[in-house]
């Protein structure tokens, strides 16, 4: 087996997902969320990810800047912030996100070492656009596929299949990464090499699926690939 094309997610792999509160509580004029912004940012990514697993099992899909907008709405009432200029500001700074330290690094030495590289994410395509260019990561990918390519939230298998028909890889020639462990484990279900990236050192989810291998940031990928 030799792996041709590395996947990541998008937000919490390559995108720091705290990054919005956390800038804008740094920001003057907002001393609640100064006060509450890690409590915020956790409520709005579980509440983000919860919504997206309940609309996929229901099947009344929408976009992700709708299920992110929900999302932190909740956040918003869980910790009693009444300030409306400040929702407006955290849904500017969703669209553009920082990337981990190491993320260019890392993307340009896949690409230097011949593999094909690509974001598979939850975003709907301007939303990973914003945040792809934001990131200056542009060059760093072959492509960018978004689950509004087929209607249906992951970890519905019809999301893993746009890899193989996008880059013509089988499953097993494919790295997979992601922060999110139900998602690594289900993509290792579905066939994929995976690559769990335990940023929170969180114990491993109790899924069919377990992901092949365990890191705490993205650096050592280029390296890990070429062993497999």
């Amino acid at each position: 087996m030799t792996i041709k094309t590395c996947i990541f997610d998008a937000y919490g792999t390559l995108f720091d997902v705290t990054a919005a509160a956390r800038e804008a509580a740094g920001e003057p004029g907002r001393a609640t969320l100064k006060d509450t912004w890690q409590t915020l940012a956790a409520h709005w990514r579980d509440k983000q990810l919860q919504y997206t697993w309940l609309r996929a099992v229901t099947g009344d899909h929408t976009d992700f800047w709708q299920v992110t907008q929900d999302g932190l709405d909740w956040a918003i009432d869980a910790v009693g912030l009444e300030e409306p200029a400040t929702r407006e500001r955290l849904l500017a700074l969703y669209w553009e996100l920082s990337a981990y330290a190491e993320v260019p690094d890392m993307l340009g030495a896949l690409k230097q070492a011949g593999y094909s590289t690509g974001i598979l994410s939850n975003g709907s395509p301007d939303m990973l656009g914003g945040a792809v260019e934001s990131a200056g990561l542009e060059g760093l990918l072959d492509d960018v596929l978004s689950v509004e390519s087929v209607g249906v939230f992951k970890p519905d298998a019809r999301v893993y299949d746009m890899v193989g028909a996008r880059f013509g890889s089988a499953r097993d020639e494919v790295l997979f990464v992601s922060s999110n462990g139900w998602d690594a484990a289900a993509a290792s279900a579905y066939g994929f090499q995976t690559v769990w990236v335990n940023r929170m050192g969180l114990p491993m989810d109790r899924l069919p699926g377990k992901p092949a291998h365990v890191c705490t940031d993205l650096t050592d990928i280029p390296e890990l690939a070429g062993t497999l």
